[in-house]
């Protein structure tokens, strides 16, 4: 699904002036889905900025057909815990400095951040925790939203003095009944449960923009599905994955997408597409 906006008619943009693309995609496991196919989705993605989550490699597991590309830059956090979380930042131009902590050791050993500046852009690419415990009981909320509250922390100031910034990545939670398939049958289960949603409310009351809502209201639009037969082919699925817009971003933010159609992980790639005057000014 993909979603323009409309204040700048095609037909009027100049080629100088197309808007470059900024995309985000769980991959689950950058092993796998290198050989589903990743390096030819990324050459025809026209991505100029990558971030991926769940890679779950440590930096000399990652394929060669995805890490050392000409023209890319890379930026890989990994977990302590081998094969788990991790997540990775590709762009076509260099970052001027990048930043993959919070500053606490409990969340930072989970690799689940990397925070990188292009010019006065900042992009936030981050593999949000899922409150599912071993049991499946929940009992990881308080530490997803910990994650959650000090990322918003940490991000706030900036907002609030102007700077641009982009967080993207799986969130692991779905914000409003229109973006799950069944929300009823869902109500207790974590990335749907009251807590979690009241926390991505907060973001958004504090100003913080959801790209994709922004363009469009609808409903059925998802971005991750149950791996189990034809869940995925029948569209029951979990809008978790997002791209949000500080106020001084999103002045440059002109179309959002999901793309469905690509395969290869359960999650499927989100994106954005900004002006080059985005990367322009003072950080």
């Amino acid at each position: 699904m993909t979603v323009e906006g409309t204040d700048r008619p095609p037909q009027e943009t100049m080629a100088s002036e197309r808007p470059h693309r900024i995309v985000s995609w769980n991959v689950n496991g950058i092993r796998a889905v290198a050989k589903k196919g990743f390096r030819d989705w990324l050459d025809s993605s026209g991505a100029e900025i990558v971030g991926l989550q769940e890679v779950r490699a440590s930096h000399d597991q990652i394929p060669p057909d995805v890490h050392g590309l000409d023209g890319w830059h890379y930026h890989w956090v990994c977990a302590e815990r081998a094969g788990y979380s991790g997540v990775g930042l590709m762009a076509r131009r260099p970052h001027d400095e990048v930043r993959c902590t919070l500053g606490v050791r409990t969340l930072d050993c989970e690799g689940r951040l990397v925070m990188a500046r292009f010019g006065a852009l900042t992009v936030v690419n981050g593999y949000f925790p899922n409150g599912n415990g071993p049991d499946r009981d929940n009992s990881r909320i308080p530490f997803k939203l910990r994650f959650y509250k000090k990322l918003f922390e940490v991000l706030e100031a900036e907002k609030a003095r102007g700077a641009r910034i982009l967080v993207m990545g799986d969130f692991n939670t779905a914000h409003e009944e229109i973006d799950i398939a069944r929300p009823k049958e869902n109500r207790e289960t974590s990335g749907f449960t009251a807590i979690e949603r009241k926390e991505m409310s907060r973001w958004l009351a504090k100003g913080w923009v959801d790209t994709f809502r922004h363009f469009e209201k609808g409903a059925g639009h998802y971005t991750w599905w149950s791996q189990r037969f034809g869940v995925r082919e029948k569209n029951i699925g979990w809008r978790i994955d997002y791209v949000l817009a500080s106020p001084a971003a999103m002045e440059f933010v002109r179309g959002a997408a999901i793309h469905p159609e690509i395969k290869g992980s359960d999650h499927c790639p989100i994106s954005v597409d900004v002006d080059d005057a985005i990367f322009r000014g003072s950080p």
